[in-house]
């Protein structure tokens, strides 16, 4: 069943929560939320190697979680809010169920525990 739901979303969630899994690229990500930023400066912090760190940056960019532009010699990586956005959407649809189902069974419990005490 939750596969099958999983399949009515898009089905780039999968790109976009390997990308997130890393805690690296949430760094990343959340130094862009700040606005722009070029890759020296989020490299900086990490102490990767530039290549390592345009690895992760091609993770996020695959996800659609950030945008990049090439500007002479500096490239600018910034955050795409509107990935973020249907993610959340996402979780807060599988959240919704859940809770459901848990109120459910809360009250089955309920239930149980007052046919138990007749």
């Amino acid at each position: 069943m939750l596969l099958s739901d999983m399949a009515k979303h898009d089905p780039d969630l999968s790109l976009i929560f390997q990308a997130l899994s890393d805690p690296t690229r949430r760094a990343m990500l959340a130094r862009m939320g700040q606005g722009a930023v070029p890759v020296s400066e989020l490299a900086r912090p990490t102490g990767l190697a530039l290549p390592t760190v345009m690895r992760h940056l091609a993770v996020l960019e695959e996800a659609a979680l950030i945008s990049t532009e090439k500007t002479g010699r500096i490239r600018m990586c910034s955050a795409r809010p509107e990935t973020l956005a249907a993610t959340a959407d996402w979780l807060a649809t599988q959240r919704a169920i859940w809770e459901q189902r848990t109120d459910r069974l809360e009250a089955y419990v309920a239930t149980l525990m007052k046919d138990a005490k007749k």
